[in-house]
């Protein structure tokens, strides 16, 4: 059993002063506001967050930052840049490198992530000895660094959708690709879930799973949590409209791939908002991504005022700093309403902590409150960019960097500013160098 004596707890919508958090096993027995530090406490200054859940991962993604902005393009170019990473990859290697970006992750406060898993299979689709290598890759990873995982795991067959239908998968998307739904199933149905990994189910996208296998896909596995990618780019809606005479979103309803088990991640530009909203489908915003690949500012509140909870995700991990996705929830939409306080502090909170682990099916986490794992975010309130910084508006000023102790289940993860795997710099050059061995720096 441990104390955690905080000297500001959030609780419900705001900060509380001189909060003591008892924890046994791992999950919270106790929470005591208004009382002083005692012998014993375990001591943690400045704000005290729930967990943060970052609900749209791509892992394998972190080895690109810094790597793609050279020549300019399209989220379209970019992608050929990516499968070049992804067609490296093997189980040692994928280990290392999400191991890293994991522990990237804690650093920042993240104590679960939604892993949008598609990388499955070896070079020409080749499985290997186990056929969810890589997923188990990921789990090990996530133990590791210290983070909860729900494994999205995705459907991908098409190599695409044109005005004239479904590409073939190219040669690295085989990797990516079961074939069939129906297989794509069956080797899902042999994942088992732990104390650290749960498993979920993604669609890539409307134009990866063609309307034929989309209803399957969805209903395989009713009771786990469904993510799919949806209208990040015009091309998508445009290509999906000529060749099916309907919308991603109308698309996926048809389907009966929404309701509140699901999330739609980006929707950036997505029509038919209100049947996501009428349905209680979660939307997965990740501005970092969203502006570095030049999406456009997906309407976040208009989203929210239909009815459908938001969270948020570093997708690309070109940045991997939560704090920084909820404040661009609200910036974003200062630039496209020219209005301030369009999403209230609570709302930018609620976000980052107990909506992103519902959508993640992880409904008990996310919250300081009994019966909650005890996951623990202390953030300074002191340094150059969050002195003088009201503890309630903390997320419009804090960042990463400000993060110094990160509690996740009870165990230390984060302690002044390290991780306990040590440092994680190091471990993310060590991960990601070989990848990009012959190219120019």
């Amino acid at each position: 059993m441990t104390d955690w004596w905080c000297e500001q707890a959030w609780l419900d919508d705001a900060p509380v002063a001189g909060v003591r958090v008892r924890e046994q096993a791992g999950v919270i027995t106790a929470v005591e506001r208004g009382v002083t530090a005692e012998p014993g406490d375990e001591r943690l200054t400045g704000l005290v967050l729930p967990g943060f859940a970052n609900a749209h991962s791509h892992a394998f993604h972190r080895a690109m930052r810094g790597r793609t902005h050279d020549e300019g393009g399209t989220f379209w170019t970019w992608r050929e840049r990516m499968y070049a990473v992804a067609g490296q990859l093997d189980p040692d290697s994928y280990l290392r490198l999400a191991r890293a970006t994991y522990a990237e992750m804690a650093l920042a406060g993240v104590t679960c992530v939604g892993e949008f898993h598609y990388l499955h299979h070896g070079p020409g689709g080749t499985p290997y000895d186990d056929p969810n290598a890589m997923a188990e890759a990921l789990r090990e990873a996530a133990r590791d660094a210290g983070l909860r995982i729900t494994l999205l795991d995705t459907c991908y067959l098409a190599g695409g959708l044109t005005p004239e239908g479904h590409t073939r998968p190219d040669p690295v998307q085989q990797r990516f690709s079961d074939g069939t739904s129906s297989r794509w199933a069956a080797r899902v149905a042999d994942l088992r879930a732990d104390d650290v990994l749960r498993v979920g189910t993604a669609i890539h996208s409307v134009r990866a799973v063609p309307k034929i296998e989309l209803g399957e896909v969805a209903a395989a596995f009713p009771d786990a949590p469904l993510h799919a990618h949806l209208s990040e780019q015009v091309g998508e809606n445009l290509a999906a409209f000529a060749f099916y005479g309907l919308g991603p979103t109308e698309l996926m309803a048809s389907a009966d791939a929404l309701g509140p088990r699901s999330t739609m991640v980006h929707a950036t530009v997505a029509p038919h908002m209100e049947l996501l909203g009428s349905t209680g489908t979660n939307v997965c915003i990740c501005p970092t991504t969203e502006r570095d690949l030049a999406d456009g500012i997906g309407p976040a509140r208009l989203m929210a005022d239909h009815g459908s909870p938001l969270c948020l995700g570093s997708d690309q991990n070109a940045v991997v700093d939560l704090l920084e996705e909820a404040r661009a929830l609200e910036m974003h939409e200062r630039l496209f309403t020219l209005e301030r306080g369009v999403f209230s502090p609570a709302e930018l909170v609620a976000a980052l902590t107990h909506q992103g682990h519902a959508a993640l099916g992880w409904p008990e986490a996310g919250r300081i409150q009994v019966g909650a794992p005890a996951d623990l975010v202390a953030v300074r309130l002191d340094t150059v960019r969050t002195a003088g910084t009201a503890a309630a508006q903390a997320v419009y000023a804090a960042t990463a960097s400000d993060v110094h102790a990160v509690v996740q289940g009870g165990r230390v993860v984060v302690r002044d500013g390290e991780h306990v795997l040590g440092d994680v710099g190091r471990l993310l050059a060590e991960a990601i160098e070989p990848l990009w061995a012959g190219e120019r720096a």
